[in-house]
């Protein structure tokens, strides 16, 4: 467990996970939102709305290191033009954000503070929704393989978690049922179904998942289920 905190987050020391770090993928990911959750309810005590909003993604950003923000830049670089499944790879790998990363951050970024402001602050929303985003890619090397002969993932992978770590998806709708109800159910399922189509979408374009295909499904699919969440249901 403190192997994959370290992984995903800035707190503990920084080292090469092992691939029993995956197991506590979800674990870790519940964790996470429900801190940005505590932090949600005490920012919209004190805060309108949107500045509240603004808190919350700021501190998420704070949380992660912005590590899985980072993927996302990446993987759009890299998956969204037209290229080689040779070139997308050193493309994903360069240091520096083109057009689609870019594009693809602020979409997210202002997706995120808007549909957060669009609803009254639930901290088992957010726990649901890191959660989910987190066990599908904590599942991913059971039936994805990865598309580099080395990087930061390899670790991860030596041994894949067992595909039974996808029950953890059973609570993640639970704890977004019981924050707000049946939509937690639309948006808890809508988060799996984006965060599964970036990895197909990685296995279509590189042949299987890098470590910035994985930040790009943890990011997508938390943004999509908040923003199914703050629809009018």
């Amino acid at each position: 467990m403190r192997e994959a905190l370290a992984f995903l987050t800035v707190v503990g020391r920084p080292a090469p996970p092992t691939p029993g770090a995956l197991r506590w993928f979800p674990v870790v990911g519940a964790t996470i939102g429900a801190l940005l959750g505590s932090v949600w309810w005490l920012a919209d005590q004190a805060f309108p709305a949107l500045l509240a909003a603004v808190v919350v993604v700021a501190a998420d950003l704070a949380l992660t290191g912005m590590l899985h923000l980072d993927g996302l830049a990446d993987a759009a670089d890299g998956l969204l033009p037209h290229a080689t499944p040779e070139r997308r790879l050193a493309i994903m790998r360069a240091p520096d954000v083109g057009a689609f990363g870019i594009a693809a951050v602020v979409v997210v970024l202002l997706a995120r503070v808007e549909a957060l402001a669009a609803r009254p602050a639930a901290v088992g929303l957010l726990a649901g929704l890191w959660c989910a985003s987190r066990t599908v890619v904590a599942a991913a090397p059971a039936w994805l393989r990865y598309a580099r002969e080395d990087g930061l993932a390899t670790a991860l992978i030596a041994t894949p978690a067992s595909p039974l770590v996808a029950l953890a998806l059973v609570p993640a709708g639970a704890l977004a049922v019981v924050a707000i109800g049946w939509p937690g159910v639309a948006a808890v399922g809508g988060a799996v179904l984006v965060s599964v189509a970036v990895l197909a979408l990685g296995r279509a374009r590189v042949g299987g998942f890098t470590g910035d295909v994985l930040g790009a499904a943890i990011v997508l699919g938390e943004t999509v289920g908040l923003v199914v969440a703050g629809a009018r249901w």
